[in-house]
């Protein structure tokens, strides 16, 4: 058939799913609502842009009579009647129009001039290549504390790092910081980028469900770019500056304490269901072998109870950290056994994990009667 190509409903309605977050955020401009579809011999190309985060993927095509179309369509709307087909989609272009064939289906949709279609980026330069795990596995452990709507805007990104010594992630709230480092990966030159949080959650859910073993990473202009076999995810980056964090991390004068992170996990989970929604302090008193950890909400009830430390060279200390807080950080933690580091009731709590690739801290400021 003239002007048609033929495509698989599943691998192209999981496509039009990675865009939708994409097109569906509104713009100054009404096309990036649209998803642009290029169809040439051997291939389709769907691209979509919110001029933020710019997503491209392809794939191949056994039977196109195209050589090279380009129109745009609705992103919601191609993607809803997509996703309610079965089976091979045959598409056949007209004038203004295309058809859109499955089954005993018989649907049309309208197109757009490409044209209206917003630049999108070209010329990756790649610096490096991550196995798509590790990389998934880094964004995980900091991703959870990004925030959405700091005032700060340079609190609401990761910060990605790279030198020779190896990879870093930061990432803080201005309460708590979030860092997971490895040597896995190096540059020979120091390089270093603040990813909006918004593109951390969309390329996530893009290596969660790619069958890619390796995500490269390159540079197109001021965008950050990380490409499988048949995609390239673009963002651009915040150009504010991410705090100098190195000296709060700082373990000199910190006293190492260690406890059962199961124990701690339910201890914390029970303080955080008395605070019903409000921010009151949980007492934490350090006693040498015991972490002794109470709470008391004059509107719901009270916590008094005790969890075992092991290995503690944590003198006698008093302190008051917001129960959710620690929680958020240690349920990123793989070891059964919790290892912190102590000063006093002004310097955070700060924990570490350390792995076979990475070494994972995370820290938490104490609350002070006046912040409470």
């Amino acid at each position: 058939m003239e002007n048609s190509f033929v495509i698989d409903q599943k691998a192209l309605s999981s496509i039009l799913a990675f865009m939708q977050p994409i097109c569906a955020k509104r713009t100054t401009l009404d096309t990036t609502s649209s998803i642009l579809f290029q169809a040439g011999h051997k291939e389709l190309v769907l691209k979509s842009t919110d001029l933020e985060i710019s997503l491209q993927y392809s794939c191949p095509l056994d039977n196109s009579a195209l050589e090279g179309e380009s129109f745009l369509l609705s992103g919601k709307r191609v993607f809803e009647l997509i996703k309610e087909l079965d089976g091979d989609i045959n598409f056949v272009l007209k004038d203004n129009h295309i058809g859109i064939e499955s089954g005993s289906a018989r649907l049309a949709l309208n197109i757009k001039n490409a044209q209206e279609f917003p630049p999108f980026p070209e010329r990756i330069e790649n610096l490096m290549h991550l196995d798509a795990e590790f990389l998934l596995t880094m964004l995980e452990k900091v991703a959870f504390l990004i925030p959405q709507n700091n005032a700060n805007q340079a609190l609401n990104g990761l910060f990605l790092e790279m030198d020779e010594k190896g990879l870093k992630m930061t990432a803080t709230d201005g309460h708590c910081l979030v860092q997971v480092k490895s040597s896995e990966y190096t540059l020979p030159e120091p390089k270093s980028w603040l990813l909006p949080r918004r593109a951390i959650f969309e390329l996530k859910k893009i290596i969660e469900n790619t069958d890619d073993k390796t995500i490269f990473v390159g540079l197109c202009g001021n965008q950050l770019v990380f490409s499988g076999e048949s995609f390239n995810f673009f963002t651009k980056l915040l150009a504010d500056s991410f705090p100098h964090y190195a000296g709060i991390m700082e373990k000199e004068g910190f006293e190492q304490g260690q406890t059962g992170k199961t124990e701690l996990t339910k201890a914390l989970r029970r303080s955080t269901v008395l605070l019903s929604g409000q921010f009151i302090a949980t007492q934490f008193s350090f006693k040498k072998t015991k972490l002794h950890i109470s709470i008391k909400n004059k509107e719901v009830g009270a916590l008094d109870e005790s969890v075992e430390l092991k290995n503690s060279k944590v003198g006698e200390l008093d302190m008051r950290f917001y129960a959710p807080y620690l929680l958020n950080g240690i349920q990123v933690f793989n070891d059964e056994t919790v290892t912190f580091w102590l000063q006093n009731a002004s310097r955070p709590i700060i924990f570490e994990s350390k792995e076979e690739k990475y070494l994972t801290t995370y820290l938490v400021m104490p609350v002070s009667p006046t912040n409470e």
